[in-house]
């Protein structure tokens, strides 16, 4: 599998990565014999970056995952994430720290590579946003703390919240990653806003990124499956999920994921999934894009597509059409 640099971290990581959240829901629902079997699959397919949060499952993910991770012992990249409560704003350094102990014991390990902010990022900060200044005062020296004692390696955020507020928060340099929702519905965070598309213009956040030598993560590649092609849900992934982004109802994700098939119906892409893949990994300034899924086949499918490498620049092109 191709792999990239996760910006300063100096990190080598795969461009697909395996996502353990709750949206697909393997590694929060799924048998604990079908959680080790992705986990080997992805392996030995050549992934190297495995994303989880206590959030996902209320811990089910990270429990599942420190499971695996003890019977197979692998050498692999790790990365977890912290969301305060509202009411954690009035002691967040000592709830980041009590956090970051909780998500070491239930993955059985002493340090991760990343530690990830999981909240939104506002001006207001209103219920469980977070202002740039709570970031920025409050955060990132609880951060560094863990840092300094080697619970982490790399620290970072996920890129969810107002445009304004997370460009300051990358400008800072206060952070050595973050997660940016990237995807065929919404591509601003690598340029211009779709006219034709409605979503959050993200401002091409990459390139203020790459400003300060940040790694990106690609998430909702599939917009939590509304690029899927598929109609129903399985049955252990959870129900629609809010966009990230995108449209504000995932029907409308949906509805608008249609304009896509032409890629598949010209002979651009096999799915729609391998056209969402494919677009997503192509980013180079993307260094991993995580991928959640509720079987091993939808690993192997996000894979096979990944391993045909980069759309044509024909197929570029009429996505750009189409966007508009």
């Amino acid at each position: 599998m191709r792999t990239r640099t996760l910006g300063r971290t100096g990190l080598t990581v795969s461009v697909l990565g395996l996502g353990c959240g709750a949206v697909g829901g393997l590694m929060v629902r799924g048998s604990a014999a079908d959680q080790e079997r992705v986990v080997a699959r992805a392996l030995e397919a050549g992934v190297s970056y495995f994303d989880t949060a206590p959030s996902y499952g209320d811990g089910q993910s990270e429990t599942n995952l420190g499971r695996v991770l003890a019977r197979l012992r692998p050498a692999l990249i790790l990365g977890t994430k912290v969301r305060l409560a509202p009411e954690d704003k009035s002691g967040i350094a000592r709830a980041v720290t009590a956090a970051m102990e909780a998500s070491l014991r239930r993955l059985g390990r002493e340090q991760v590579d990343l530690y990830q902010l999981h909240n939104p990022i506002t001006r207001a900060g209103a219920g469980g946003d977070l202002t740039p200044r709570m970031v920025l005062e409050e955060v990132v020296p609880a951060f560094q703390a863990l840092r300094a004692q080697g619970k982490t390696r790399f620290t970072g955020i996920t890129a969810v919240g107002e445009t304004e507020a997370l460009h300051e928060v990358v400008a800072s340099g206060a952070f050595d990653t973050a997660q940016v929702a990237h995807n065929l519905l919404n591509p601003s965070v690598a340029g211009p806003m779709p006219s034709g598309l409605p979503g959050q213009d993200y401002g091409n956040l990459l390139a203020r990124m790459a400003e300060q030598g940040m790694g990106a993560i690609g998430i909702r590649v599939l917009a939590g499956g509304a690029l899927s092609g598929a109609t129903e849900r399985h049955p252990i992934a959870s129900p629609p999920p809010e966009p990230i982004g995108s449209a504000h109802s995932y029907e409308t994700d949906r509805a608008n994921a249609g304009r896509f098939r032409a890629l598949v119906q010209e002979g651009h892409a096999g799915s729609l999934v391998e056209a969402a893949m494919r677009f997503a990994t192509g980013n180079p300034g993307i260094a991993t894009t995580l991928i959640g899924i509720a079987t091993v086949e939808e690993f192997d499918l996000a894979a096979a597509a990944v391993a045909k490498g980069n759309l044509p620049d024909a197929a570029f092109a009429r996505i750009r059409e189409l966007q508009s």
